[in-house]
């Protein structure tokens, strides 16, 4: 019997692998817990009044890239339960830039001459790369999957921009891990019930059928306890 219901919130295409791959985290969801795509040019509100939780995945631009940027701020303001991956994370950091730093924050990728673009273009595109992740000691991330360094697959050419991390933290947002190439890979906010951003995939390798990531683990757990929101 399902128990909460996940909202994907990100335009699926088969094409890609990485959504394949969400299609397989999917089918891996303990059968208390069922997800659905949702369009990003679809009827976002409705769906997320009927979510127990968000998971804005990978997929940038979106057809709807406003809509994705207000579910953020919904979850973020309401306490619903959000997971970013890869785009997630990248709208996940404008979204907080702008209504936490008041920074009028842009994507490099689709706002290329703004002034503040604090996803900026990496320094080496990551397209099917893996590279080490080590997550911050003490941060809810850390928790969840330790300390130890581990290996992230990525699909991505865009990341925080170093030079907007320090007024992000000031605004409350804690980076929760790291990685060589990219810098930030991971942020969170404390005091919320569940709101993490990752530049890596946690996904990929249920199409192995390989268990699922501690991290979306985490997350659905976070789902299902009982929130005032």
């Amino acid at each position: 019997m399902t128990d909460v219901r996940i909202a994907l919130l990100g335009d699926r295409d088969l094409d890609k692998v990485t959504h394949r791959e969400l299609d397989a985290a999917l089918a891996l969801f303990p059968r208390w817990a069922d997800g659905a795509w949702v369009a990003t040019d679809g009827d976002v509100d409705a769906a997320l009044d009927a979510a127990d939780g968000v998971w804005v995945v990978p997929g940038t631009p979106y057809r709807d890239d406003d809509a994705v940027y207000a579910a953020i701020g919904r979850a973020r303001e309401e306490g619903l339960p959000l997971l970013g991956t890869c785009g997630g994370f990248q709208y996940a950091v404008v979204e907080l830039a702008r209504s936490l730093a008041g920074i009028d924050a842009h994507h490099a990728e689709t706002d290329p001459d703004a002034d503040a673009t604090v996803i900026a273009p990496l320094t080496c595109s990551l397209i099917g790369e893996e590279r080490t992740v080590t997550c911050v000691p003490g941060t809810r991330l850390a928790a969840i999957r330790g300390v130890e360094p581990f290996a992230g697959f990525h699909w991505c050419s865009y990341g925080l921009a170093a030079s907007f991390e320090e007024a992000l933290a000031s605004a409350g947002v804690v980076v929760c891990a790291r990685a060589p190439d990219p810098g930030v890979e991971g942020i969170e906010l404390p005091g919320h019930p569940f709101f993490v951003a990752t530049l890596f995939q946690p996904q990929v390798g249920a199409l192995a059928r390989e268990p699922l990531h501690p991290l979306i683990g985490a997350f659905l757990d976070a789902v299902r306890a009982p929130v005032a929101r």
